[in-house]
């Protein structure tokens, strides 16, 4: 069993700590702190069985599958605080999922494979494709927060229903490249596959693993099930006590919804982009943090506001603009960076100083300014 295995196992304690934590009224920031560490194991395990499921079911079901779960802990974090009412932190939590992916989780796996290896490459192809979609999510952001600060006289539900519409788009733009990745580009995203070896996978002829896994099917649906809804019970819990937690550490709950949560959420996946960038596979490691800054720009910023226009809250796209400005320049220098499709140590802590100074101002931006 792996270290990252063995710790994950371990972490498993908190599941229990915290539910009883909250049973026995131990307090805002002990319930807040052991929830979000029950978080990080359960993400990880939903993750394992979201890609052994993906191995029986075949390619395009399964690429399906791990593009909807993918981010699934964040999601379900972001609908537990949507509907607590907390539209601030689930855009906060947004912005920080972005800018997370893009700078800490590039830049780290950059930085520890470039000192392993003097320079790795990846598909340029994709990285520039990866670059058009998130430009494209900086728009969708961009336009509905200049609308609101330029036209004063719109009011918030005009504004939603823009939201709403702009969502569409980007769920339609999000299948699309669902399609383009799947099925009919799927070899820029598989480069070392023969046309051979695609027609075989294309059959679901995975010989050495497809057996193995389906014996056990049905057991991996219900550790998906089963972590999906404790990764609900400890969102409950750690958004319930947000607030008060976050105020007895002295941080904001702007720091905390980019910060923060997005760790908690995507520790798991963290750990597999920097494992995969160790061992030289870099174009793995920077499709999970690229394809997972745009899954949540593109599906789960849309679904949720859409789901907020259901359930009657005002969740919209017109962001804080400081956060706006943020998302804005980690996708810039994501895209600088990555574009010609090759990457040094140099490189990977540029991105990462970037997210620290991100961080530092985040951390520095007053209590009294508020949140949108």
């Amino acid at each position: 069993m792996s270290i990252k295995r063995v710790i994950f196992v371990g972490l498993l304690i908190f599941v229990p700590i915290s539910i009883a934590a909250q049973w026995l009224h131990w307090g805002s920031l002990i319930v807040f702190a052991t929830a979000g560490l029950a978080i990080v194991p359960l993400a990880a395990w939903m993750g394992t069985a979201t890609e052994a499921v993906a191995i029986v079911v075949g390619p395009s079901m399964g690429g399906l599958l791990n593009a909807t779960f993918g981010n699934a802990t964040e999601l379900i974090i972001a609908l537990v605080a949507l509907n607590a009412g907390l539209i601030s932190v689930v855009k906060a939590s947004l912005t920080g999922s972005i800018i997370g992916n893009l700078l800490l989780v590039m830049g780290l796996s950059m930085l520890l494979g470039g000192l392993k290896y003097k320079e790795q490459t990846f598909q340029s192809v994709v990285a520039r494709v990866n670059a058009s979609s998130m430009n494209l999510a900086v728009i969708s952001m961009l336009l509905p927060t200049a609308l609101h600060f330029t036209a004063k006289s719109i009011g918030e539900p005009i504004i939603q229903r823009l939201s709403v519409a702009v969502a569409v788009v980007l769920i339609t733009v999000y299948g699309l490249t669902l399609l383009f990745s799947m099925r009919t580009h799927n070899h820029l995203y598989n480069p070392e596959l023969t046309e051979q070896n695609l027609q075989a996978l294309a059959q679901g002829n995975l010989a050495e693993s497809r057996p193995r896994h389906r014996k056990h099917l049905w057991g991996w649906i219900g550790v998906l099930l089963a972590c999906t809804l404790l990764v609900a019970i400890e969102s409950e819990l750690l958004v319930h006590t947000l607030e008060a937690a976050t105020a007895s550490l002295g941080l904001t709950t702007l720091f905390t919804g980019v910060i923060l949560l997005p760790i908690i959420g995507n520790a798991a996946e963290h750990a597999t982009a920097v494992t995969v960038a160790m061992k030289d596979k870099m174009d793995l490691s920077v499709s999970v943090a690229v394809g997972s800054s745009m899954q949540i720009a593109l599906f789960v910023a849309p679904v949720l506001v859409i789901t907020g226009w259901l359930i009657g809250q005002p969740m919209d796209l017109d962001f804080n603009p400081f956060e706006l400005v943020a998302v804005t320049v980690a996708v810039l220098i994501a895209n600088s960076i990555s574009s010609d499709g090759r990457s040094n140590w140099l490189e990977g802590t540029l991105l990462m100083a970037a997210y620290t100074v991100l961080a530092l101002a985040f951390y520095f931006y007053p209590v009294t300014e508020g949140l949108r």
